[in-house]
C-alpha cells in the first residue's frame, strides 16, 4: 500500500503490513489528519449452555460439591437398596469425573446408577440431564451484615417471629413466619430487606433497588418491605405493606421510596403485624365457610340458649371460629338488652392475653356492637362498664407486645365510654362472660376458652345473679386500676402490664399520625383499622407527647392515604381520618 504524500507531520511514510490494523497513509484525510481505526474486536465465541437441572437442583440443596454429593449419593443407594429390595443398589459408588460429567450433561447415568439418583431428586433422570427450566429475575442487592444481624434478631425479642429475611435461591424474598399462641393458627408473609438511607422524618429506599422493588411488589400476594440503615450504621428495621408501596414507587419519578419513622418496629409495631396479619390470613382462609355458616344463624339468635360444639365445623380455623363465637355472642347480648328494661348492665370479660383482646381492636362486628352498645345505653342514669381478670401470672408469661395489644384493648373501651375494671385473683379467671343487669337477668356469652365454638345463655336464677353480682362488686371495690378518670385508670393498667406509660404514650401519638394503614392494609372485609387509629390518637392525647404530636392529634390526622411528590422526592403524608365514631 502507497500513500499519496506526505502525511502532515512531514515523516517519510512507511510501507504498512497486509495484515496491519494501523492505516495507512492512504487512509489520510484531504486536510492531513489521520483517521481512527478502532481496533478489531475479537471473535465471539460459542454461547455457553444453559446448566442442567441437575446441577440447579443440586445447588438449591447445597450438594454442588463432590464431597456433599458423594455423601448423599451413598445414603440414597442405602436407601434405595432397602426399599426395592435390591442389595447391589448399596453397593454403588461414584467418581468425581463421573459426576462432573453427569454436571455437564455429558453423560445421562443408566441402569442403577440412575435409578439411585431418581430416588435421590425424586425427578426422571433425562429431565436431570437436560437443560434447566429458565426464569428472568432480578436480584436484590446484599444488605449488610449489620442491616442482618439486625433482622435476625427480631427473633430473639418475640419468640412468635421466625424471620428469613433473605431467600434461599435468587430471585425470591425471604419469609417472615408469625406463630399463634391460644387464638391464632400462625401465617407467615413475604419479605424483602433493603438498605435504606436516612431522613430527619424517614428512611428512603433508594434508586439502586428499584429494579428488585418493582418486581418484588408487583404479585397480588401479601408482602413486606423491611428497610434497615445497617450500611450507615444506624439502628432498627422500618416496615411497609407492599401495597402501600406500588403508588408512591409508579408515581416517584426519582425512583425513592419514603417509609416514615413512625413505622419502625417495635413492641407496639410488631403487636399490631402480628395480630393483623395472623387475623387476616385466619378469616381470609375461611372466608366462604364463614359466609355460609353466617347466614345459617338465624335460628340461633332467636333463641335465650344455644351451644355450638367445635367438632360441629372442623374446617373452620381458629381465627374462623373466634369470630364466629364472638359474632354470636355480640348480636346475643343486643338482642337481649334491647329486649330488656333499659337499665345499664355491668359486663365481665374473659380476655386476659393481648391474642384474646385482638378481636376488639380488628373485628368490624366488634365495632359495630360498641356503637350499638353506646347508642342503647346514651341515657343510662349510672355508669357501666367492663371488668376483666388479670392474674399477676397472665401478665409475666406474656411478651411485652402482646401486653401491649391488651392495654390498646382496654384503652379502645375507655374511649366509648365504658369504665374499665380489673381484678387479679386467679379465681376469677374463669367466671363466664356476661352482662348482669342487676337484680333483673345476666346474660350469658362466652366464646374464649369454652368447650364449644359458642355458649349463650339468658338468666335470672337468684343464684347465679348473685354470684356475679359478687364478682362485679369485688372488681369495682378491689381493682387495681381504680381511678376518677380514664388516664387514671389506664396508667394504673400501664402499671399492671409492666408497660412503660411515656414510651407507650409517644409511640401511639407518632403512629397515629401516619396512621397503621398506612403501614399495613388489611384484605379480609371482616377487619377494620379505623378503631385501632382512633384508639391510638386517645392514647397519644393522654400522656407527656411531644408538642408536635398533640399538635397534630389536635387537627385530627390520620391514616397515611399515600404519598405526594414534592420537590426531588415522594413524601408520606398524614391525611384526614374519617373512620371510626369520634
Amino acid at each position: 500500500m502507497t500513500t499519496t504524500g506526505p502525511p502532515a507531520d512531514g515523516h517519510t511514510p512507511q510501507p504498512a503490513d497486509e495484515d496491519s490494523s494501523g492505516p495507512s497513509s492512504g487512509d489520510a484525510r484531504e486536510d492531513g489528519a489521520d483517521t481512527h481505526v478502532a481496533p478489531r474486536e475479537p471473535e465471539p465465541g460459542p454461547a455457553a449452555p444453559p446448566p442442567t437441572l441437575l446441577r440447579v437442583e443440586l445447588a438449591k440443596r447445597g450438594w454442588a460439591r463432590f464431597s456433599t454429593f458423594e455423601v448423599h449419593y451413598t445414603h440414597a443407594a442405602r436407601k434405595a437398596a432397602a426399599e426395592y429390595g435390591d442389595p447391589r443398589l448399596a453397593r454403588l459408588t461414584i467418581s468425581s469425573t463421573t459426576f462432573k460429567r453427569w454436571l455437564a450433561g455429558e453423560q445421562i447415568p443408566r441402569g442403577n446408577a440412575g435409578t439411585v439418583l431418581e430416588h435421590m431428586l425424586g425427578i426422571d433422570v433425562d429431565a436431570l440431564l437436560g437443560p434447566a427450566p429458565t426464569r428472568t429475575f432480578t436480584t436484590p442487592r446484599l444488605p449488610d451484615d449489620a442491616s442482618l444481624a439486625t433482622a435476625r434478631a427480631l427473633d430473639v425479642t418475640w419468640s412468635t417471629s421466625f424471620l428469613s429475611p433473605t431467600a434461599p435461591a435468587p430471585g425470591g424474598g425471604g419469609v417472615w413466619q408469625l406463630d399463634g399462641h391460644r387464638v391464632f393458627d400462625g401465617t407467615s408473609v413475604a419479605v424483602q430487606l433493603y438498605e435504606a438511607e436516612a431522613g430527619s422524618d424517614s428512611v428512603v429506599i433508594g434508586p439502586d433497588d428499584h429494579p428488585h422493588l418493582r418486581d418484588f411488589i408487583r404479585p397480588a400476594r401479601r408482602a413486606l418491605l423491611l428497610a434497615a440503615l445497617g450500611a450507615r450504621r444506624g439502628e432498627g428495621l422500618f416496615v411497609l405493606d407492599a401495597v402501600r408501596a406500588r403508588q408512591p414507587v409508579a408515581a416517584d419519578p426519582v425512583d425513592v421510596l419514603p417509609i416514615p419513622r413512625a413505622y419502625r418496629l417495635d413492641d407496639l409495631t410488631y403487636a399490631v403485624l402480628w395480630a393483623v396479619l395472623n387475623l387476616d390470613d385466619g378469616l381470609l382462609a375461611d372466608d366462604a365457610v364463614l359466609e355460609a355458616e353466617r347466614s345459617g344463624l338465624d335460628d340461633f339468635l332467636t333463641r335465650e340458649r344455644s351451644a355450638v360444639a367445635r367438632s360441629a365445623m372442623p374446617e373452620l380455623s381458629d381465627v374462623g371460629t373466634a369470630w364466629l363465637g364472638s359474632y354470636v355472642c355480640d348480636r346475643h347480648i343486643l338482642r337481649e338488652l334491647r329486649a330488656g328494661s333499659g337499665e345499664p348492665p355491668v359486663f365481665w370479660a374473659r380476655e386476659q392475653f393481648g391474642e384474646e383482646a385482638a378481636a376488639w381492636l380488628f373485628f368490624r362486628h366488634k365495632h359495630t356492637y360498641l356503637r350499638a352498645l353506646h347508642d342503647l345505653l346514651a341515657d343510662a342514669d349510672r355508669p357501666y362498664g367492663y371488668a376483666f381478670c388479670l392474674p399477676h401470672n397472665a401478665v409475666k408469661t406474656s411478651e411485652r407486645y402482646e401486653r401491649t395489644l391488651l392495654f390498646l384493648t382496654l384503652a379502645l373501651l375507655e374511649r366509648h365510654g365504658l369504665t374499665t375494671w380489673v381484678v387479679t385473683e386467679p379465681e376469677y379467671a374463669q367466671v363466664d362472660g356476661f352482662a348482669l343487669v342487676p337484680g333483673e337477668r345476666a346474660i350469658i356469652a362466652n366464646w374464649l376458652r369454652t368447650d364449644g365454638i359458642w355458649q349463650v345463655d339468658t338468666t335470672s336464677h337468684w343464684a347465679r345473679l348473685r354470684a356475679y353480682a359478687d364478682a362485679v362488686r369485688h372488681a369495682r371495690t378491689h381493682s387495681v386500676t381504680d381511678g376518677a378518670t380514664p388516664a387514671e385508670r389506664l396508667r394504673r393498667l400501664a402499671d399492671h402490664l409492666d408497660l412503660d406509660w411515656a414510651w407507650l404514650t409517644d409511640r401511639c401519638a407518632e403512629l397515629a399520625r401516619y396512621g397503621s394503614a398506612g403501614m399495613l392494609r388489611p384484605r379480609s372485609r371482616l377487619i377494620g383499622l379505623a378503631e385501632l387509629d382512633d384508639v391510638l390518637r386517645y392514647v397519644g392525647e393522654l400522656g407527656p407527647g411531644d408538642p408536635a404530636g398533640r399538635e397534630a392529634a389536635d387537627g385530627d390526622p390520620g391514616v397515611f392515604a399515600g404519598a405526594v411528590t414534592g420537590g426531588n422526592r415522594t413524601q408520606f403524608r398524614p391525611d384526614r381520618h374519617h373512620g371510626g365514631r369520634r
